[in-house]
Formats: structure tokens, sequence, C-alpha cells
């Protein structure tokens, strides 16, 4: 071959390259463009709310109603058999309006424990106790593990909300840059774990309580007494971090770092290259004397749990689940013992906290990071409880499940639609709880009408929930990465880091979708303690 055929042909590789990069980017600016077509959370809320009183008022009118499929003298059942549309717009429902606006907030079941369980987090967090253990985890590992190390590590940072952003992400490509490595591929392994791996973790945290309180919510649309507690996803949680660990480590190590190639310092902005040191004294006694609280506070849930006749159990009751409940009920107390002691424990003996005043200032900020929330969740109590009321719920999960049972898609295969669905929407609606307060009061009652508990159909959003996170300019820490991702490339873009995480994307939602029916459907294990996978549960 000539050289003039090898540069045409040369030419011709990079002219490809360039188309196939223009459409990627082109495709990427579509989903942007898409995306800021949406409001805001708290005004989609807010309209999503006065559509339902709207909504309520003409099916109302037209006298919409359907067979209910629960048996006679069931709670909630009308004595014709019939759900019927009720609407808002007449004098009766404008006056439940204006007579419950205010305990719509303050009863919603999310606000009071997230607003509890933040507290003990924000001690732990404030005082540098959670960036201090994730450092140690990372820094004690072989080199060989390091990539599991921190994807493991990602994947329970989530429990602490922004930590595993702001503190492991930037020094899990600093560690792999002082190893020699590509740092963005650090920084992609341990993003997949913070945030593609959001729902998977050996500890609960502020989002499992939050989530339950909404599937309660919509699981009482169906049946009134039906309780979820925070832990229901727990043992699939705990199971799937093994399982995003080694997917995460597979496809950094085998896809992502040999098509990022070698790394040349000239490629950063310069400063990038952070030392690796290990712990200080300080720290060390800190984590030391943090890790002996830690220890007392799980002996003391033992002491009050194991025992029958623990504080924490219920006497009487019929099975270990139910004498447990207090237990899970008092979850959000536990999470805060769990990392308020210790953290309390850290900053005294590292100097962090001098006194009660540093401590109240670290709930104090915890608090102020929570105002968008307090005002998204205004609005989303006042959809959750206008939507319930107008009985549209029930009457959409009976249509659907008819609809449902009429194509033959009622088997466990339903599920595969169902987390696509969950995952094509986290594009574009970052907030796990937002999409669940809209996606719960229609699919948690549809799924309980055909046979599976609304402990299960959680379970399924959570996946959809996690694995797109990482590819989504929407997602609020998005830009963060990308800040952290030009200390080593200068020139990064959109499309570098997306294309950097769509492999994690695509084989945490094949693997994952793939464990969820082997856990569930193959082995028949539940996904939590005291969570069926059917509906009504045996017995």
């Amino acid at each position: 071959m000539s050289k003039a055929d090898g540069d045409r042909t040369g030419a011709g590789e990079a002219e490809g390259k360039a188309t196939r990069r223009g459409a990627f980017q082109r495709f990427l600016d579509g989903v942007e463009w898409a995306g800021n077509l949406l409001p805001n959370p708290v005004t989609l809320f807010a309209l999503l709310a006065v559509l339902v009183v709207l909504l309520s008022g003409l099916f109302g009118n037209l006298g919409l109603a359907v067979e209910d499929p629960r048996p006679p003298g069931a709670p909630g059942r009308a004595a014709d058999g019939m759900i019927r549309a009720v609407s808002l717009l007449d004098g009766e429902g404008i006056r439940r309006i204006f007579a419950n606006l205010v305990t719509n907030f303050t009863g919603f079941v999310p606000l009071g424990v997230v607003l509890v369980a933040m507290l003990g987090v924000g001690i732990a967090e404030r005082s540098g106790l959670l960036a201090a253990a994730t450092r140690a985890l990372v820094l004690a590992s072989p080199r060989r593990w390091v990539t599991a190390i921190v994807v493991f590590a990602g994947v329970l940072s989530n429990t602490a909300s922004e930590m595993g952003y702001v503190v492991l992400i930037p020094l899990a490509a600093a560690i792999f840059h002082a190893l020699g490595r590509h740092p963005l591929a650090g920084l992609a392994a341990a993003f997949a774990g913070v945030s593609g791996g959001y729902s998977a973790n050996l500890l609960l945290g502020t989002i499992d309580p939050l989530l339950a309180g909404l599937t309660q919510e919509a699981a009482r649309l169906i049946d009134p007494t039906y309780e979820v507690h925070a832990a229901v996803n727990w043992y699939f949680m705990v199971a799937s971090t093994f399982v995003i660990t080694f997917l995460g480590v597979v496809v950094t190590e085998r896809i992502v770092e040999p098509r990022l190639g070698e790394y040349r310092a000239e490629q950063g902005t310069g400063g990038a290259a952070i030392e690796l040191k290990p712990l200080a004294p300080e720290e060390r006694k800190g984590l030391r004397d943090a890790g002996l609280a830690m220890m007392a506070v799980l002996a003391l849930v033992l002491w009050m749990t194991v025992p029958e006749n623990g504080v924490l159990r219920q006497p009487g009751a019929a099975s270990l689940i139910e004498s447990l409940r207090p237990f899970f009920n008092g979850i959000v107390v536990l999470v805060v013992l769990f990392f308020g002691i210790p953290g309390l424990v850290y900053g005294f003996r590292t100097g962090v906290f001098r006194g009660e005043k540093e401590v109240i200032d670290a709930m104090a900020k915890t608090m102020e990071t929570l105002g968008l929330y307090i005002v998204l969740t205004f609005f989303a109590a006042q959809f959750v409880a206008f939507f319930g009321w107008t009985q549209l719920g029930p009457i959409l999960a009976v249509t659907g499940a008819k609809a449902l049972t009429a194509i033959g898609l009622t088997g466990p295969l339903l599920f595969v639609p169902f987390i696509i669905l969950c995952a094509f929407l986290n594009l574009f609606i970052g907030s796990s709880s937002a999409k669940w307060a809209v996606l719960a009061p229609i699919f948690v009652p549809m799924l309980m009408l055909l046979g599976y508990s609304p402990e299960l159909t959680q379970a399924a959003y959570r996946i959809g929930d996690s694995v797109t996170n990482i590819i989504t300019p929407m997602m609020s820490y998005f830009g963060l990465i990308l800040a952290f991702a030009a200390r080593y490339v200068r020139d990064v873009g959109l499309g570098t880091l997306i294309a950097t995480m769509l492999p994690y994307s695509i084989v945490f939602l094949i693997g994952w979708l793939l464990f969820f029916y082997l856990f569930v459907f193959v082995l028949g294990l539940p996904v939590g303690p005291g969570a069926p996978v059917a509906y009504p549960p045996a017995g």
C-alpha cells in the first residue's frame, strides 16, 4: 500500500471516527435538551398535584369506576364492590384539600425519617470520620485488589450521601495516578460504585426508609393496613454489593482501562498529582476509638434484639420476623446511633469537635443541605395524598393489571420492561425519591394485583434507578465529576465521560437484572427480612 493510500486510509479512519464522535455528541445533546424540557422537581410535583385535582374532577363527573378485585369484607372495599373516582373539585374535595394541606406534609412518612437519620450521618460526615474510614479502607488493600476495593468502597459510601462523590472519587483518581495507572480509570471505578451501585450496600442508608415510606403509601392504595419497613430490600442489597463489585472490576480492567490507554502527565492541567499519604497518627487513633464505639453500639443493639425479652422484640409475636418488628420500625434511630456516636468519638479524639457548639453546627449544616429536599417533600406529599384520595391509583392499577393480563405479560418477565422503564426515566429525573413518588402509586398496586409484593417491586425499581446515574448529565454531581476528570485530561468533555461510563451502565443493567431473576425466581430467596415475593404472602 502506498503512502498516499495510507494517508487516505488514515484520513478515512479519522473522518469515520469524527463522524461517529459527532453523532454520539448529537445524541448526548438530544438527551440534555430533552432533560432540560422537564421543570424543576419541585415544580413538577406542584404541576402533578394540580393535574391530579383536575383529572379527579373530570373522571369523578364522568362516573369512572372499576370492579374491585379484593374479596368482600377486605379493608377499604366498598359495599357495592366498585372503585369509583372521587372528585376533588367539588365542595367536599376543596374543603378536604384546605383542611389537610399541613398534615399531608407533616405526616408524610419519608420526611421525618430522613431528617432524623441525617442528624447522625451529619455528625459522622462533618467530624471527618467517613472520609478517614474510606481512605483507610482503600489504602490498606493490596495493589492487585485496589480496583475491587475502590468499587466496593464506592458502593458502601452511598450510605452517607455526598461523601462518596466529594471524597472517594477524586481520591480514587489520585490513587490510580500514584500507582501508575490511568487516573480516569480510578475515577470511573469509584463513580460506578458510588452512583451506578447506588442501590447495593451492606448497610442501610437514609434512602431506605425514604423509599419504604413511599412504597407503604402506594401499597395502602390496595391494602390500607400494609406496612413496609426500611430493611425490606436488605438481603438483595447485600448480595448485590458483591455482584456490582465484581462487575465493576471486570468493566474497569477489561474494558475501560485498556480503552483509555497509557496516561501521560502532559494530558493534565498540572497540580493533579496528589501524594498518597497514610493516615495521620491522630486519624488512626480516632478511627480506632470510633471503631470501638461502633462495636459498643452494635453490642447494645444485639443486647436489645437477640434475647427473647429484648426491649426491641415484640412480646408474644407469632414469628421471629414479627417479634423483630420494633427493631425494623426503629431502624432510623439505629442509623443515628450507628453514625452519630462513632462520629462524636472521632470528632473529639481528633480535635475537630471541641465542645457542643461544633457538634450542633455539624448537625445544623447537614440540615441546611436539606432545604431543597424539604420543599420538594411538601409538594410530593400533596401529590401522593391527592392521588390517594381520588382513587385514581387503584383504578389505574386494576386497568393496568387487566391490560397486562390481556397481552399475557403477567409472569416474572414483566419486571424486564419495568426495570428498563425506570432506567430510562432515570436519565431525565435524577432524584430517586421523586421518581418513586410518581411510579410507586401506579406500579406497586398494579403488581400487587398481579401477585407480586410491594417489597419485590421496590427492589426491581432500585435496579433501574441506579444503573443509568453515571451516564446522565441530569445527575446533580455529574458536573463535579467532569471537573475532577479535567484535572487529569484538560480537554475532557461530556462525550468522553459518558463514553467511559457507558460500559458500566450496560453491564450493570444486564448483570443486575439477571441476578435479580436468579435471586428471586430461581433460588426463591426473599429480598429482605419479612419481605415476601408474593402478594398476598403465603400463610
